[in-house]
């Protein structure tokens, strides 16, 4: 198992940048083609990586492809035998530990937690199965992923594996014919992340302490479908926090960066396969978009329970809520707050009457299309035009966020190479 350098402490240069790891590479000046952040092209890009962009609803063919990205299929889903110490059963370490014993690839690169940290992501290249199992778990923070790759290849490791975030995968599909014509990529599998609002390591470690007066001893957090947060400790206790019972108003204003609130791909479209928690209940959520990633579902064999995906509740009044309150926000006035009496009945009721299973991953997909309008078009207004896809604007119509003239997009750049 190789690692990246150890320059990860050093912050991107640019407001919107992930430090995806494209620019420590031999030519850092493909971001300016590459990156999610500046002009995305994502039908041209769901063509190149599918073989189509994603289907639009309509009256007559309804689809989840607006909200969702290409699919062949959806599944909630859990390992028989959960792999211990895995975020939720560890299918995505199961499905790298069966791509490297079966030969399918030379190497997965993906993070691990960093040796004086575990919450801080380091990139790393693994090409024994037995390794997967430091890389499992869920870390907060930046990690040049992308920089991993070209060393990767030189070392004569050409059928790759990449687990990766969205902001990660984007310009890795922008650069992935170039990888192939030039440094000898044979095959590329990609197993997508949803990003779940990243934020810096020291700033996650802020947050830790809001919740623990003893953050140190956490050692597993996270954000259920269920509207609850789970933690464990290195004791083995277990905690439930309602998320109206989160400090959020106690962290600073920068706790998210403008990128995880500006983000336009919330469910990795151009990943092979996509395995989440949003549309879960309480299990996996997996989105098959190729054949690809049908092919990684089908090394895991009997080993994976796979059952259809479940829907429940409404979700426009909490959409509109949520909106409500990011206006409020940009516009100086201060968040409505929830009386304190009435938090732990709502907290009782949202898992009853919320919007549960993919009612509730459409709520979450059409939050992070509403939160990229309106802080673009307080912070950054001239953005608006190269970064927000046609799908996002879609989303968006159905409460009351139109796109405006000025906001047509201009004509997406050829890709790097």
């Amino acid at each position: 198992m190789t690692q990246a350098p150890e320059t990860e402490a050093s912050l991107p240069l640019r407001k919107l940048c992930t430090d995806c790891g494209l620019s420590r590479t031999a030519e850092p000046q493909r971001c300016g083609q590459a990156c999610q952040f500046i002009r995305p092209d994502y039908p041209r890009m769901e063509r190149q990586v599918h073989g189509r962009a994603r289907f639009l609803p309509s009256a007559q063919t309804p689809t989840d492809e607006l909200h969702f990205g290409p699919l062949q299929a959806m599944w909630q889903a859990r390992l028989r035998a959960p792999l211990p110490g895995a975020q939720w059963t560890g299918i995505t370490t199961r499905i790298a530990e069966r791509l490297l014993d079966s030969g399918s690839v030379d190497a997965v690169i993906c993070m691990r937690p960093h040796p004086d940290d575990r919450w801080r992501p380091q990139a790393v290249v693994v090409t024994r199965a037995q390794d997967m199992a430091a890389c499992r778990g869920m870390r907060m923070g930046y990690a040049p992923l992308l920089s991993q790759i070209e060393p990767a290849l030189q070392r004569g490791l050409r059928r790759l594996a990449v687990i990766g975030i969205p902001c990660q995968v984007y310009p890795l599909r922008a650069i992935e014919d170039q990888l192939r014509r030039e440094h000898g990529l044979q095959s590329l599998y990609v197993i997508g992340l949803p990003c779940s609002d990243n934020t810096h390591t020291e700033r996650f470690h802020e947050f830790l302490a809001l919740l623990s007066p003893e953050p140190q001893r956490i050692a597993y957090l996270e954000f259920r479908a269920d509207y609850r947060v789970e933690i464990r400790t290195d004791d083995g206790r277990q905690r439930l926090i309602p998320f109206l019972q989160l400090p959020l108003s106690d962290l600073p204003a920068d706790f998210f960066p403008t990128t995880c609130r500006t983000c336009v791909d919330y469910t990795n479209a151009l990943a092979d396969v996509t395995v989440g928690y949003m549309g879960g209940r309480g299990e996996q959520w997996v989105l098959v978009r190729n054949a690809r990633g049908q092919h990684m579902l089908d090394l895991l064999g009997d080993e994976l329970l796979l059952t259809p995906p479940s829907s429940a509740g409404r979700r426009t009044g909490a959409v509109r809520g949520f909106l409500a309150n990011l206006q409020r926000a940009a516009g100086g006035l201060p968040i409505r707050r929830m009386p304190a009496w009435a938090r732990p009945l709502v907290g009782w009721l949202m898992p009853r009457i919320g919007p549960r299973g993919l009612e509730f991953a459409r709520a979450r997909v059409e939050m992070k299309a509403l939160e990229t309008l309106v802080h673009l078009r307080r912070d950054m207004p001239a953005r608006v035009r190269s970064m927000v896809p046609e799908h996002v604007f879609r989303l968006a119509r159905a409460y009351g966020l139109v796109q405006a003239p000025h906001e047509r997009p201009a004509k997406a750049p050829p890709p790097p190479g």
